[in-house]
């Protein structure tokens, strides 16, 4: 059985929540003032199976313009998207914004749904398809099946089963073999079991009583149950809902926003260099220091724009930027992040995150845009060349690579012994145009050692330490050393490092001088 996650999308009132209950037969609107407003406020949660075995976990989003942030975490994770347009309506606002945030988080299958079509004659319906169908040709979905639907009446609900199943083939592929991460978008307390969080699994397995790590808190946290898509399992993992009981956890150490992962080279980040796309109808241009919220998974931040040499970003562009966040945000390589305006708060643009946890970066040379281009597009073997040369002198952290590259550790570790053009060190990879220059230097540095004190046998350890930049990772001088023994250029004697072939001597001069002290 495959198991997807279905968003909705789509203006306020066009019958989202009644579509997903007459395809599922569950009400997602569970908070008291949803009922009593007659609107959905948050995100809420149905189980959809279709009859070629697809299983869809679904996530119905809020429509109003002042819960979009709501809509935002719902829609983080969606392999699905299902938009939903009112036929006695048509094309409204919030279906531009809830469109253009799909194709920002790179939603790779989307389905129309028709509604109130009970309400509008042939003529109307014909041209409301067509209103849907000219919003569509800009987007990613040109060709994305329109069904007519009746939500209150089931007109139409048997075509959109078939259509949806037809575009789970279409979707987005997450790997159950690499890293556990849930955003977390909910959390309760059962009595009995203790505290629940809810979540999309992005990628990875995860199973009972292993331990994973609260992000940003830090905190270690074992997981006592497992459900999946509403039942109890022994074992959830990447495209399903999923509900982990933890132990020890009190309901107030967490919350909306969280993230829980597995293994220890996760960092949440302050800075995020950035893919940034500012949208055709964004109401101006980004400049430096512009304050703007920053939306990722289920959380967001304020944040800082930094352009990095270039003066702005106009309405249609891309550029690389810096988001200088306010409050960290848990980020890994080739995730989306989302952009709204500080005032008005409308959605501006989006991204693909390039360095989570970057550094705080001026003027980008060309040489390292087009690194970072290779980290969110490129196979594991450019991707671990451009993480390493971003950063020729400290290297890349061989045990984050798989958050630095975005891509599974098993194809991380793969891809290193092939690779001629790294160095793999203890916990570093450098590049061998890194490890070539810091040897340069040390035997630069050996040569001037021998020529001042021609009379010892050789120079120690931080002679060669100091032919490089204080910022050079321990390990790559090390690399450096053994790159020249291993070319004969270097000898090795106890805590002493010499030329190959090095005899002390007296130097000419030196030799004169001695000369003239024996005439005397």
């Amino acid at each position: 059985m495959e198991r997807l996650i279905l968003g909705t999308a789509g203006h306020i009132d066009h019958g989202k929540t009644t579509l997903v209950r007459a395809l599922t037969g569950t009400d997602t609107d569970r908070l008291p003032e949803e009922k009593r407003r007659g609107i959905t406020v948050d995100i809420g949660f149905a189980a959809l199976d279709l009859p070629d075995g697809t299983h869809f976990g679904v996530v119905d989003v809020p429509g109003h313009e002042a819960f979009v942030r709501n809509m935002l975490a719902g829609a983080s994770g969606v392999d699905v998207a299902l938009l939903v347009v009112a036929a006695d309506e048509g094309v409204m606002p919030q279906t531009r914004e809830h469109l253009a945030i799909l194709a920002l988080l790179d939603v790779r299958a989307l389905v129309v749904a028709l509604t109130k079509t009970d309400l509008v004659d042939a003529e109307w319906l014909e041209l409301a398809t067509e209103d849907v169908r000219t919003l569509l040709e800009a987007t990613p979905w040109p060709d994305a099946p329109i069904i007519p639907v009746a939500g209150t009446t089931g007109a139409g609900l048997d075509e959109l089963r078939d259509a949806l199943a037809a575009s789970a083939h279409g979707s987005r592929e997450r790997r159950r073999d690499d890293l556990f991460r849930m955003p977390i978008d909910r959390v309760f307390t059962v009595h009995g079991t203790g505290t629940i969080v809810t979540g999309t699994a992005w990628s990875g397995t995860v199973q009972r009583d292993v331990h994973l790590r609260l992000l940003p808190a830090d905190r270690n946290v074992r997981v006592r149950g497992v459900q999946s898509h509403g039942t109890a399992s022994e074992i959830a993992g990447a495209g399903e809902r999923t509900a982990l009981a933890l132990a020890g956890l009190e309901r107030s150490d967490v919350a909306r926003g969280d993230v829980l992962v597995q293994g220890d080279a996760w960092r949440a980040a302050n800075i995020l260099t950035v893919l940034l796309t500012l949208l055709p109808d964004a109401p101006r241009a980004l400049e430096p220091g512009d304050r703007v919220r920053a939306h990722l998974g289920t959380d967001e931040a304020m944040a800082r724009v930094t352009l990095m040499g270039n003066p702005r970003i106009a309405p249609g562009e891309t550029l690389w930027a810096q988001l200088r966040l306010e409050r960290a945000l848990v980020a890994r390589a080739r995730d989306r992040v989302v952009v709204r305006s500080d005032s008005p708060v409308v959605t501006i643009g989006g991204g693909v995150v390039a360095e989570p946890g970057a550094p705080r970066r001026g003027r980008l040379a060309d040489d390292d845009a087009g690194r970072l281009r290779d980290v969110i597009t490129g196979a594991a073997e450019a991707a671990i060349m451009a993480c390493a040369g971003l950063h020729p002198w400290q290297g890349a952290e061989r045990a984050a690579l798989p958050i630095t590259t975005g891509l599974p550790p098993r194809d991380v570790e793969a891809a290193l012994p092939a690779m001629t053009d790294v160095a793999v060190s203890t916990t570093r990879v450098f590049t061998r145009a890194a490890v070539l220059d810091a040897a340069a230097r040390i035997e630069g540095a050996v040569d001037a050692w021998h020529r001042e004190h021609p009379l010892e046998p050789g120079c120690e350890r931080d002679i060669l330490r100091r032919a490089l930049p204080a910022r050079a990772h321990p390990e790559l001088l090390h690399a450096a050393i053994d790159e020249l023994t291993q070319r004969g250029v270097l000898s090795v004697s106890g805590a002493l490092y010499a030329r190959a072939g090095w005899v002390p001597e007296v130097s000419t001069g030196h030799q004169a001088l001695l000369d003239a002290l024996r005439r005397v």
